[in-house]
């Protein structure tokens, strides 16, 4: 087990949440809180392995930060940011919403835009904007990969809220390195002891729209999380240090390969207490709980 020497350098000096513009499910904007206290900010690289909606990358101070998701559209669409000025991607927006007509209460031409998208478009801003207004503002796909999530109905919109949201993101996603590839195939070679690597993948003990593979990328199984854990220990003999979410506690079912897993190597477990009454994969009945931690190989 690696320890963080220096309690001093996971307090933040800064309070400031800075929230995505995205609503990616499985985000960790509420538990931002606690991630900034528990994750490093003295490491030259920060790897966000399953970046989602980048809520936690572009709230972690480090000299280079590394931002991967399988979903290469979401990639595509932060590249694209990327590639704009900040007036410019605000313009294209603009444009996109008044040329398509796009409302909270049109859904018929919320419905055009879509066709408009996978018909023929399969622009990355455009898909940004057709998440706007969408249900939920999630990312839903078929096994084709064709946009299919339904509309919004006066609910889902380009707000005023998530305009100020994309402002400040798109200057904190300036110097982030964006990657997409599957957690297996990913370049570990860049990371060095020292460097830490923050791990947020699909839930095996939950199913949710990210994870019951039928959303045009693959599923998550418990095979997936043993060979994730293979890939730490490893990661760990060589000086990384790394933070694992997940629940491992959930409709009276424990997730024992991770209890095991703990155990057999000394590392830490911090339970996260965070009220998800909206999330899907979380139960009704109150007998039971749903036990979210952050698992660490260093000590804070």
């Amino acid at each position: 087990m690696l320890d963080s020497g220096n309690n001093s350098s996971f307090l933040r000096k800064d309070s400031i949440i800075y929230k995505s513009p995205f609503n990616y499910i499985g985000n960790k904007f509420r538990m931002l809180k606690d991630l900034k206290l528990i994750l490093p900010n003295d490491s030259d690289n920060f790897i966000d392995l399953f970046c989602g909606g980048c809520d936690v990358v572009t709230n972690i101070n480090a000299g280079h930060k590394f931002a991967n998701d399988i979903n290469y559209h979401l990639i595509e669409i932060l590249k694209a940011f990327q590639s704009m000025t900040l007036q410019e991607l605000l313009d294209k927006i603009d444009g996109i919403i008044i040329r398509w007509k796009l409302t909270k209460t049109d859904k018929a031409a919320y419905e055009n835009f879509r066709n408009h998208y996978n018909n023929s478009s399969r622009d990355a801003i455009e898909l940004f904007v057709l998440m706007c207004y969408s249900f939920n503002y999630q990312f839903r796909f078929n096994a084709a990969h064709e946009y299919n999530n339904p509309f919004g109905n006066n609910r889902s919109c380009f707000s005023s809220s998530m305009r100020q949201n994309l402002i400040s993101f798109h200057r904190l996603i300036s110097d982030i390195i964006f990657t997409s590839s599957d957690f297996i195939n990913f370049d570990y070679d860049i990371v060095k002891e020292g460097d830490i690597v923050y791990a947020d993948p699909p839930y095996s003990l939950t199913c949710g729209s990210y994870n019951d593979g039928k959303r045009g990328f693959r599923g998550w199984s418990l095979l997936d999380d043993q060979r994730l854990m293979r890939i730490l220990d490893t990661l760990s003999t060589k000086g990384v240090r790394f933070a694992l979410s997940n629940v491992i506690e959930h409709k009276g079912e424990t997730h024992l390969a991770f209890n095991n897993w703990v155990q057999r190597n000394g590392y830490n477990i911090i339970d996260i207490n965070i009220d998800y009454n909206n999330c899907n994969y979380q139960t009704r009945n109150k007998q039971f709980i749903t036990r979210e931690v952050v698992i660490t190989n260093y000590t804070l």
